[in-house]
Order: C-alpha cells, then structure tokens, then sequence
C-alpha cells in the first residue's frame, strides 16, 4: 500500500477585473475499494461568497463556488492525502469473448446492466465514425476475449500515435486527433472510447494523477506532472478494468482516480463562467504528487 500527498493549483490571472464568477471543480478523489481517502481540502482565493458540494450523476465528488466581488485573480488549491493498494492484475485471456459482451450488455435487463449502457452511446466529445470503428476492429477479431482485445487495443494507440502537448487543445474533435496521429492523453483516452463504444461495448472516461517519481529502475510515466486520463471498461464478471493508452499499461498503484464519466466535458477539473477580465487571460496549472511512504500492512482509514 501507498500514501500519497497530491497538490493541484490552478491559477486565472485577468486582464481586467472580473465582477462576478461562477465556477465548478472535480478536484476531490473518489473513495474505492483500492482507494483510501484520508483527507481533501479545496482552498480557493479570494474566499468565494457561496460555496456547496454535492454529488454528480456518477457520484463523483463537486465543488460549487461563485466569487461576488471584483477580482483580477483566481487562485484554486486542492490537496489530498490517498492510501492506494495494489490493484491485481486481471487474466485478460479468461474474459469473455466480446461479442458475448456486447450482447449480455444489450440484452440483460439487470439494473447494472441498464447503468453500464450509458457509457455505450455517443456523447459530447466523444463521437463515433467509420474510420475509428475499423481501427478499432483490428483488435477485435472473432471471439477474442474482451480483456486481452482492449490491451491490444490500448498498445497500438500507445505506438500509434505521438504524445505532443502543442498538437491539440481541450476542443480539438478526436477525427482531427485521429488524422494527425498526435495528442494528449485526454485525446488518446477519448480515442479508445470512441472506438470502443463503436462496436458497442461501454467506456468511460477517467480523470486523476499519476506517481510524479517512478519506483527505482522504471521509467517516468508521461503525464505525471499534470492531471491524467485514462479509460475503464465494463467487462461482465469483472466489473469496470483501467486501461492508459498514454502509458500502455494496466493501472494499478500508481494511479490515482478523481472522477470518472462519459467524457472530459463532464469531469473537468475547474470549469466556470464570468463577468469582466477583459479580453485576455493567463491559466497556469501544477500538479504535485509525492509518495510519502510504502505502507506494507493495510489500515483501517474512515472515509
């Protein structure tokens, strides 16, 4: 088990001051079976005169906020502590074939099932179109376990295309992403879930951290310094598997989960509206995450 100490800072400096904002954060971790979360803390400046959380559709953790007075900076820390267990690795070869999948999903009237088709439409960034769907086919091939399929298909996205910062933004479509062979690592997760929910398997889109200091001898995961994105699959008997096509790997102690859904637009970090600023903008965005010590026996932590 490790403890891990995450701090993201989030800075808005305006050209003019702004009236009046409001704002929304996904910026507290989830509580799961593999993560502890010891304590979150959101400190926002100037102290907004309205502050609520509440829990999303996907019961993902949000903060409301509206700043009411002048100001020409908005300045948002989140910082959290995690206990994180070893995630074992799946048998990717024992799953089910993913037609069968595709059918149990479609045909199972289970209330879990009906949950598990939401992620299997379209959604606002996240469009499915012909190109994508034979791309992804290559990895599907006739009977071939769901698992194994999905890892095959997260390793040529991994080797496919090209980790650019400067090759996309946050409204770039994935056809362009696609057409360009370049991206992030929102672009590559909304690519595999593009393709996945194509041939109708459901996807969804996951937002967290990951270990900023790799273990002795292994190399630096790329998007460790700023929040990451990865996917989790629905797999009957198995439930919801992690797959990070940026880093072709399985997550298991080094990711760190905030909030997952159907795309970026409904678990974006700090998103909001305002009044005033004037006509241009600074961001900047940090991300630290340290591991504060390996903890080799399991502790109770209420959550």
């Amino acid at each position: 088990m490790k403890e891990y100490s995450i701090t993201h800072t989030t800075v808005y400096q305006y050209e003019k001051d702004v009236t009046l904002c409001h704002n929304e954060a996904h910026l507290s971790p989830r509580p799961l079976p593999h993560q502890q979360c010891l304590s979150t803390t959101l400190n926002i400046i100037p102290t907004p005169e309205v502050y609520e959380e509440r829990e999303d559709i996907f019961g993902n953790r949000v903060a409301y906020f509206a700043l009411q007075r002048p100001h020409h900076k908005l300045e948002v820390t989140a910082q959290s502590v995690l206990l994180i267990e070893n995630r074992e690795l799946p048998q990717l070869q024992d799953s089910l074939p993913w037609e069968k999948a595709t059918t149990l999903m479609q045909e199972q009237p289970s209330e879990e099932m009906l949950d598990v088709r939401y992620f299997t439409f379209p959604s606002p960034k996240i469009q499915t179109f012909s190109a994508l769907k034979d791309y992804t086919l290559a990895s599907f091939s006739s009977n071939r376990p769901l698992l194994e399929a999905v890892m095959d298909l997260t390793s040529r996205i991994y080797h496919d295309f090209t980790f650019d910062p400067k090759a996309t933004n946050v409204t770039t479509a994935i056809e362009t992403v696609f057409e360009k062979k370049r991206g992030v690592c929102q672009d590559f997760a909304h690519l595999a879930i593009g393709g996945l929910r194509s041939i109708g398997l459901a996807a969804r889109y996951v937002s967290g951290y990951l270990e900023t200091l790799p273990p002795p001898g292994k190399p630096k995961l790329v998007g460790s310094d700023v929040s990451h994105a990865w996917i989790s699959v629905y797999c009957p008997y198995y439930g919801w598997i992690d797959f990070d096509p940026t880093n072709n790997v399985i997550p298991q102690n080094q990711h760190m989960v905030v909030a997952w859904g159907r795309d970026y637009s409904d678990i974006t970090p700090l998103k909001g509206i305002l009044f005033g600023g004037g006509k241009k903008h600074t961001l900047k965005v940090s991300v630290d995450v340290r591991n504060r010590e390996d903890i080799s026996t399991p502790q109770s932590v209420p959550v």
